[in-house]
């Protein structure tokens, strides 16, 4: 990385990846940001405007209009680092003409908070996996953070996570500014883990408010569901030095169980109140990841034969269509 001007490239136009391009434009070190937008009609807005028309619009964004590409291989192959930031469920379309000659000696960071549906892979197995990218050159971002808060520059906290410790904190110096602080971590898995956990607990936390249940009773779920946490990351990788009470992990699932602009606790609410998933799916213009990392999950309960009974409610609800207010019911009488 010996590049006097540092090439990133960020791949995905929603309020995440929105909100990176801000932050890099309000980083002071010399670089390139190159940006796949998927419609052209955003991409030719951007590129008038420099502000992006279906997310945090009100945001004005430092992108070179040169470098604004519909084709997802141009901005790779011209990136020495590569941002992933679409929704897990879109990741595959998103990168259907890459090979993995074009991610070769590169580092890709995951900025997806999410499981890749069907393979039930968390994004670095599925890098990994599909376009031989080495773990080490993988770095995984966390929160606690929301995009809405980057917009409006409230002070946010980013985990910038890497077997290779050294690229987890150049990946970090990038996105560092005035408002962004990051902390550094190695535990690529339990970060990963703990971002697609976190989603799941937002969603029950929002079902059990669109059901009538105030904060006293989700003060005592997001309790749980942090042990849940623990239990879960701790089967899949287990790793003595981690704190399960650090940002990464607790930090990231009270501001997505409590936020307002958290999609996830959106989505359950609407859930509690008497959506379907289909027409909850419908009404809202994000995706919040907590459903399908709710199949994911449990295929991990099964395998591991975990005890984790608030992923285990809301699967029931959203996959095999339980009433809701039936299986808060016999949740409350589990927790402590």
């Amino acid at each position: 990385m010996g590049d006097s001007k540092q090439r990133i490239g960020i791949v995905g136009s929603g309020s995440w990846a929105t909100a990176m391009i801000k932050m890099l434009g309000d980083n002071d070190l010399t670089k390139d940001v190159y940006w796949w937008i998927r419609k052209e009609d955003d991409l030719e807005y951007v590129r008038t405007y420099k502000r992006n028309p279906s997310y945090l619009s009100a945001v004005e964004l430092r992108v070179n209009s040169e470098n604004l590409f519909l084709d997802v291989r141009s901005v790779i192959q011209q990136s020495s680092i590569v941002v992933l930031n679409t929704p897990s469920a879109y990741l595959k379309d998103a990168l259907r003409d890459a090979t993995p000659d074009d991610f070769r000696g590169k580092i890709v960071v995951s900025a997806i908070k999410g499981i890749i549906p069907n393979d039930n892979l968390i994004v670095g197995e599925y890098l990994a996996n599909t376009y031989q990218i080495p773990v080490q050159d993988i770095v995984v971002v966390g929160g606690p953070c929301h995009a809405e808060e980057v917009a409006t520059e409230k002070l946010s906290y980013l985990t910038f996570a890497s077997k290779n410790k050294e690229n987890a904190k150049h990946v970090a110096d990038i996105f560092r500014n005035r408002y962004i602080n990051a902390i550094i971590s190695t535990d690529v898995f339990g970060v990963e883990y703990g971002a697609v956990l976190k989603n799941i607990y937002a969603l029950a936390g929002g079902i059990c408010h669109g059901l009538g249940y105030g904060d006293n009773f989700l003060s005592v779920l997001v309790s749980n569901a942090i042990r849940e946490m623990e239990t879960c990351v701790e089967a899949v990788d287990p790793e003595a030095s981690r704190d399960i009470n650090a940002s990464a992990y607790l930090g990231d699932l009270l501001v997505t169980a409590y936020s307002q602009f958290s999609r996830n606790r959106t989505f359950g609410h609407m859930i509690g109140k008497g959506y379907t998933v289909q027409s909850a799916q419908l009404e809202m213009n994000m995706v919040a990841e907590g459903y399908y990392a709710s199949a994911c999950i449990q295929n991990i309960i099964q395998r591991y034969g975990l005890s984790m009974p608030i992923c285990n409610m809301v699967y029931q609800i959203l996959y095999n269509k339980q009433p809701a207010g039936v299986e808060v019911k016999e949740l409350a009488k589990k927790l402590t």
